[in-house]
Parts: C-alpha cells; structure tokens; sequence
C-alpha cells in the first residue's frame, strides 16, 4: 500500500513533509509502519500550485530515497497546497505514467487502496469515459481511472457526490462480474484552492489517514501516517469520512456511498 502527504495553508517549502521531519514520506518510503509493505519503491511524485492554474508536477520511477534531484526540489519549492505520494504496486506496471499524483487541468489525484478484481472490470469502468476523459488516461492503475471517472461524474461541482458516485459504479461492475465486491480507498485531490481527502472502505480496513495542524503558520497537513514531531498534534480520520481543507480550516463530513444506494432502492420500491 502506498504513503502520501498533502498540506493546504501558509506557502512552505516541500521539503517539511517530504523530507525533513522525523519519519518523513522519504522515510516512509524505505520503511513504512501502518501499511501492509514497509517500502514503498515503486516510483514517487509531487504535485504543487504556484504560479499557474495548473499544479506543477514531478514523478519518477525511482524510489523516493535514491532520486538525486526530489531532495533538492523539495528544499527549494515553496507552495501554499501539494501533494506528494510514494507508490508500492497493487497492479500496473512500474512507470512515470503509473505514478500519482495524476494532474488534469487545474484537478490533482493520489490514492492509496485497491480495487479488488480491477482487471476483469477495467474495460467497462474505462467505457463509462467520454472521449476526452478516456483520452487523458496516459496509466494503467485503477487509481487514475477512478480519478477520471469522478471527473466524468461531476468532480468540478460536487467533489463529495463524484466520489460517491464512482465507487458506487465501480462495485455495480464488480457485482455485474460476479466479483466480490471490495474497494479500499483513501485519497487526497485539490483543485488548486482547497484540498479535499476521502477515507472509505467496503470492509474494516480503510487505509489509514491522519490529519494534523502545522504549527505556527496556520496550515494543515493530512497523511497517510504520522511523522515523529513532538510538537504536532495528530488526529485520526474515521473511515467513512469526506474532509475539506480551506482558508477557514478544516471540517469533515460522513461519507458512505452505499447508504445513499441503499436510500435509492427504498424509494423505488
């Protein structure tokens, strides 16, 4: 499983997630302790706002702690919202279009989960694609397909209901396949002003995510698991939840796709 760090506040350099503090994402890289694999090896990638509209971003498919330049840019990059992930590959191959966070227009993705048996359902979650959506798909991860899909369901509007919407589609083509359904799902997006997470699962493993205030600068940072600074204060995300970041801090919602089906079904019937 995959570790990720996204931060939304006052412009800070990279480097105080990605590499700085005790247990950063770099480390836990190398030796993750809340995952179900201790390295994270399969490539890495930085998405941050600046300048334009669209996020800048960095990936490659060298591990986080042997790449020459991440260190570097993550010391000289200064940014007010990033994201920044390091993969351990539940499928797809090990390759720059494979690694998060994946970017389109002014929209940034990363996930850590799992779609199970997303092989025998690709094909029809990639038909559910317009033409414009399914040529954006560089990748071969369940990842970036789900991130298409939400922007194929509305992401620019209802950022919460798109989610909703994709995973409920994505376990009716699991059902439609015979699959057990199962999806895993823990991820961060922006579109540049405020920065959403989502931590969700079908069973009672949802993957980890952990919300915290970086102190003295009015910012807010969100994890997959907790660096070692005695001085932050870490909280836990339950799963089920929809967290917002913006100017005004941060609030949290329910969410659970299934009950909304669930409530459908009753009104029909």
């Amino acid at each position: 499983m995959c570790r990720w760090a996204a931060y939304r506040g006052t412009p800070i350099p990279l480097e105080q997630l990605v590499s700085a503090p005790g247990h950063s994402l770099i480390e836990q890289s190398q030796q993750a302790t809340q995952a179900k694999t201790a390295t994270n090896g399969d490539g890495f990638g930085i998405a941050w706002y600046g300048e334009h509209t669209e996020p800048g971003l960095y990936r490659d498919v060298l591990p986080a702690w042997s790449d020459c330049n991440l260190r570097s840019l993550a010391r000289q990059i200064r940014s007010p919202l990033f994201l920044a992930h390091v993969r351990a590959s539940t499928g797809g191959a090990t390759s720059r279009d494979n690694c998060h966070p994946f970017v389109h227009g002014r929209w940034s993705f990363m996930h850590n989960g799992q779609i199970a048996g997303f092989e025998r359902i690709r094909r029809p979650m990639e038909a559910a694609l317009s033409d414009p959506l399914y040529s954006a798909r560089h990748g071969t991860t369940d990842s970036e397909l789900l991130f298409l899909l939400a922007l194929e369901f509305g992401l620019e509007t209802d950022p919460a209901a798109a989610f909703a919407e994709t995973i409920r589609f994505t376990l009716a083509e699991a059902g439609r396949a015979g699959l057990s359904p199962l999806v895993r799902f823990t991820s961060a997006f922006s579109d540049g002003e405020t920065l959403h997470a989502i931590r969700y699962a079908t069973d009672a493993y949802a993957p980890t995510l952990y919300s915290a205030p970086m102190c003295g600068n009015g910012g807010h940072c969100l994890v997959s698991e907790p660096f070692h600074d005695p001085d932050t204060k870490w909280h836990e995300i339950p799963a089920g939840s929809f967290v917002t970041l913006t100017s005004s801090g941060m609030r949290s919602m329910r969410f659970e796709p299934m009950q909304v089906e669930a409530m459908k079904v009753a009104e029909v019937a």
